[in-house]
């Protein structure tokens, strides 16, 4: 412990790239989300890969930072160019999506709201209904037909801008 993560995001020109990484686990028809409640949409859990690091191990690492579980990861669901502009910053992403599952079996049960375990107060991780995420706002949007179309894996470009 105590290495310094670097994460993949560079400046470039007026825009920010990324590569991010992130995880979906469906329970019950439900998926684990997380959400801002300072802002106003869900979003996939994960985080930005750092150098060095494969996106699979991203992944795992994010979800135990952030709410202290073990994951493994079960398959591959989509690959998506994200566009976007966000508080006056346009970002170039590419982020890769995973099927992951709990890795204990009193884990795989749960069906609370989450808190995230960083001292982020502000996060919190919800299950949303699968069979209605239209009625959510989620980014990127195009994860819903993603879901919806369950056609895995897959390669989506998502413009914004």
């Amino acid at each position: 412990e105590g290495k310094c993560i670097m994460d993949i995001s560079v400046d470039i020109e007026d825009y920010k790239l990324n590569i991010r990484a992130a995880g979906i686990i469906i329970h019950n028809d439900k998926i684990l989300v997380h959400r801002n409640k300072n802002s106003d949409h869900y979003a996939l859990i994960g985080g930005r890969v750092a150098i060095g690091e494969d996106s699979k191990e991203t992944v795992k690492r994010e979800v135990l930072e952030e709410i202290g579980k073990t994951v493994e990861i079960i398959g591959y669901i989509a690959t998506i160019e994200n566009f976007f502009e966000m508080k006056g910053k346009k970002y170039h992403e590419i982020l890769f999506i995973y099927k992951m599952e709990f890795e204990k079996e009193e884990d795989k049960r749960i069906e609370k709201v989450l808190k995230n375990i960083e001292g982020k107060e502000y996060l919190q991780y919800e299950w949303l209904d699968v069979y209605s995420l239209e009625k959510y706002p989620i980014k990127p949007e195009c994860i819903k037909e993603i879901l919806k179309e369950k056609k895995f894996p897959i390669h989506k470009i998502h413009k914004e801008i």
